[in-house]
């Protein structure tokens, strides 16, 4: 960040001069009437750039290594200052950023400021809606901090949108508006033109310290000439020099003549001493020659006396060669087993990878869904007229996870959800899945319709469980979970989701009512709804609740589940 600012600085004193440099060519060939306005310009331009491009650097530095909340509200308010008219669309999130800040840390004076800059920033992209919206705002803020200014400039610009429309009695209303509070707050129109009056002289201070900066300014200019002046004397002193290392050149080019000479002189030596090379080659080829012819003679003696032995040794390595292919022919035969063998595992293996997988499927998803996903590779939603859907909820669940550890909360909830998967799967109930401490199962997932009857009797076994479950926990003085379950009966849709890590769900009205049905539920009790009851009314003891308010859904009628009315369960109440 420090090398960035560093190249930032120096390229910007870089432009600096330059611009100062050009401006003093034209000043040097402007007429002395106009001049005065050159230098003028230079004065309040040249500087003024420098500083915005040095400033807005340097906050946006600061900016991103603050870390206190009010010191990067107020670098962002004076960053959207500085881009209010370089760029709308940052200086719009940057204003935005402060005013949060400022509402939040109860800073409403520069909120107020924020909303204004905010307001600027939207006119410059021609947005007068969020432009006048931001400007009330800024209004709004500035009158709880009775800032007269700030109330003055949003007001006045506001009545320019409502005149630019022609809507000049909204004009109007909004000129009243500030009347009638300056009328209440004891503040009179002297008393702004007496605080006008005290800006204008602090103006004219500001002025008179740019006038002393111009005098600087020509000053420096001055100094620039005699600059000029000593490089036209450094120009001269540069063509005398260019002068003479011409005459060292026309030097080096006869040195380089004369050795061109010298080198040719060698070349003719080099030629002469390569001949007497390539004679006395030829020389040494011609003996070579004569050694080799003998040498052949010597070799074709030694080859017929080799043919012999070879003869004489061909028999035995004949012998040799039928007994390593014999052993060859074993070996073979014993990896061809082996490979069969090792096939043969492999075919197991993969049958009993092949039989986990299609284990772990059904776990997952219904058997007919699984079917046709492994068939067509996907599976299709389907709709069921006739579903019922368990919902179940843990009581103080937030509470109790955190007066235990992590490892031991899990441990908790698995027990639990392992617990009712037991019970679902004994009637024949499909678990659609669990979410946080809550669990969810449906019934009639098929083409055969069936009855509530068992996801009821599995609802009163699951509070049962639960009822043991609280006893021994609190036997040992530990938190124990106390469970709500919502039971509605109606139309589903279901079907796989997703490419990867499939999940069957199901969806619909149904869904949303038995989950109304458990939060309106009491803890370590079952409610149903009235389609549910009219079903099994005469299997099951219920209490009639009446109707119950549901949110998103209205007035339902609701029945809690107390007994089986058979003689053989009767014992089974909660």
């Amino acid at each position: 960040m420090q090398k960035y600012s560093r190249k930032t600085t120096s390229s910007t004193f870089l432009v600096y001069f330059t611009s100062v440099v050009c401006i003093f060519v034209v000043y040097d060939r402007t007429p002395n009437k106009m001049k005065k306005q050159l230098l003028t310009l230079l004065v309040f331009l040249a500087p003024l750039f420098l500083f915005a491009q040095t400033s807005i650097k340097g906050l946006e530095k600061e900016l991103s290594e603050a870390t206190d909340n009010q010191a990067k509200m107020n670098l962002q308010y004076q960053l959207a200052k500085a881009y209010v008219s370089k760029d709308a669309s940052k200086s719009i999130k940057l204003s935005r950023a402060a005013h949060d800040k400022a509402v939040n840390l109860k800073k409403f004076g520069l909120a107020g400021q924020s909303a204004f800059i905010m307001a600027l920033a939207y006119e410059n992209k021609r947005d007068t809606r969020n432009a006048e919206i931001w400007l009330k705002s800024a209004q709004k803020y500035a009158m709880k901090m009775k800032d007269s200014d700030l109330i003055i400039k949003s007001v006045s610009k506001r009545s320019r949108f409502a005149k630019r429309k022609n809507n000049y009695r909204k004009a109007y209303e909004i000129t009243q508006e500030a009347f009638d509070y300056f009328s209440k707050s004891g503040t009179s129109i002297s008393d702004l033109e007496q605080k006008y009056e005290l800006q204008k002289r602090q103006i004219e201070k500001d002025k008179k310290t740019l006038e002393k900066a111009k005098l600087r300014l020509e000053v420096q200019i001055n100094g620039l000439k005699n600059e000029r002046n000593q490089l036209s004397d450094d120009k001269e002193v540069l063509t005398e020099k260019q002068k003479e290392l011409l005459e060292e050149k026309e030097k080096v080019e006869q040195e380089i003549s004369v050795t061109e000479e010298a080198l040719e002189s060698v070349s003719i030596e080099k030629e002469k001493a390569e001949s007497r090379v390539r004679r006395k080659e030829r020389e040494v080829k011609e003996l070579t020659r004569d050694k080799l012819e003998k040498d052949l003679l010597l070799k074709d003696q030694e080859v017929e006396i080799l043919t012999a032995e070879k003869n004489a040794t061909q028999a035995w390595w004949l012998s040799i060669f039928a007994g390593a292919l014999a052993l060859f022919l074993v070996l073979l035969a014993l990896s061809l087993y082996s490979r069969f063998r090792t096939k043969q595992k492999a075919n197991i293996a993969l049958d009993q990878e092949r039989q986990r997988s299609d284990d772990l499927l059904l776990n997952i998803l219904p058997k007919d869904i699984a079917a046709e996903l492994k068939q067509n590779g996907k599976a299709s939603a389907k709709k069921y007229d006739h579903t019922t859907v368990l919902l179940t909820d843990f009581k103080d669940f937030t509470t109790i996870a955190k007066n235990l550890t992590p490892e031991n909360l899990v441990k908790e909830l698995d027990y639990c959800f392992k617990g009712f998967d037991n019970i679902i799967e004994q009637y024949g109930i499909e678990k659609i899945k669990t979410i946080g401490d809550a669990y969810m199962c449906a019934s009639g997932l098929s083409n055969k319709k069936e009855s509530p009857k068992e996801m009821i009797k599995a609802a009163l076994e699951m509070q049962k469980f639960l009822n043991e479950y609280k006893a021994s926990r609190i036997k040992k003085g530990l938190p124990f979970f106390e469970a709500r379950i919502g039971i509605h009966t109606g139309p589903v849709v279901a079907g796989v989701v997703g490419t990867k890590k499939f999940a069957y769900d199901i969806w619909g009205a149904t869904v949303n009512v038995a989950s109304r049905l458990e939060q309106t539920c009491e803890v370590g009790r079952i409610n149903v709804s009235e389609q549910t009851y009219n079903e099994v009314r005469y299997l099951f003891d219920f209490d009639d609740r009446g109707k119950i308010a549901a949110k998103n859904i209205g007035s339902v009628n609701m029945y809690y589940v107390n007994k089986i009315l058979t003689n053989r369960n009767a014992s089974t109440k909660i």
